[in-house]
């Protein structure tokens, strides 16, 4: 049995994600704050809000603890991204909750996963992650900084886990830009308070933008690489 986890499967890229690895015949659990109702009914839902990612992690290592799959994945795909601006004009709560969701989570999710997992020879772990975790941006810091702290996890916990007898792999991943809801947040910005907003409507306008089903079917491809995880971060690009 193959099992995968994939956070925020209800839209966007984490809906690919869910259906392609359901057609690949994989045991597919999803978590997000509400259901999708277009997914084939042997994708299991929790909603699941991770924004308080304890009692969700703590869930997901109970469940995980009777399962013997032969592989298994976790995709870290949830983000929430803060309205666009510097940090002092942006409500506390939603700096809050766009640093739990994207760094907290992912944080507890893996280890959640590692813990009730430890004996499975193959389990993967891919953190969606960001450009913008390499390259800061004006009036996104939460979301750079959630994207750089990924990162940076990511190669610590391949350093524990390269010494363990059955060590995870683990990628910190980018997946270029692609036409999701988020990209729509940026472009309907106050360009007064995200001076990067033309750049974004341009992305959309020159067709430069690719569809979540492509980038799904990209970043499956590089987890099944047999060389994943030799490299703690990673672009599907390269």
């Amino acid at each position: 049995m193959k099992l995968a986890i994939v956070t925020g499967h209800s839209r966007g890229l984490g809906h690919a994600l869910a259906r392609q690895l359901h057609a690949e015949g994989w045991q597919v659990l999803g978590l997000a704050r509400r259901r999708a109702t277009d997914l084939p009914p042997a994708i299991e839902q929790w909603e699941a809000d991770l924004a308080d990612p304890v009692p969700v992690a703590g869930r997901l290592q109970a469940w995980l603890a009777p399962q013997r799959p032969e592989q298994a994945l976790l995709i870290n795909n949830a983000a929430l991204i803060a309205e666009p601006g510097p940090v002092d004009r942006v409500p506390l709560a939603a700096l809050s909750s766009s640093v739990r969701v994207g760094l907290e989570a992912v944080l507890l999710l893996s280890a959640a996963f590692l813990a009730a997992l430890r004996d499975v020879p193959d389990k993967r772990i891919v953190n969606v992650s960001s450009g913008l975790g390499r390259r800061a941006m004006a009036a996104t810091a939460p979301y750079c900084a959630v994207k750089a702290g990924m990162d940076h996890l990511s190669r610590a916990m391949a350093l524990d886990e390269a010494r363990r007898p059955h060590p995870a792999r683990i990628v910190s991943l980018a997946p270029g830009i692609i036409d999701t809801d988020m990209q729509g947040q940026l472009r309907a910005a106050d360009p007064g308070q995200f001076p990067d907003r033309e750049v974004f409507a341009q992305f959309k306008a020159t067709g430069a933008l690719d569809s979540p089903e492509a980038v799904a079917a990209k970043v499956l491809a590089f987890a099944a690489r047999p060389d994943f995880g030799v490299e703690p971060v990673g672009d599907v690009r390269t």
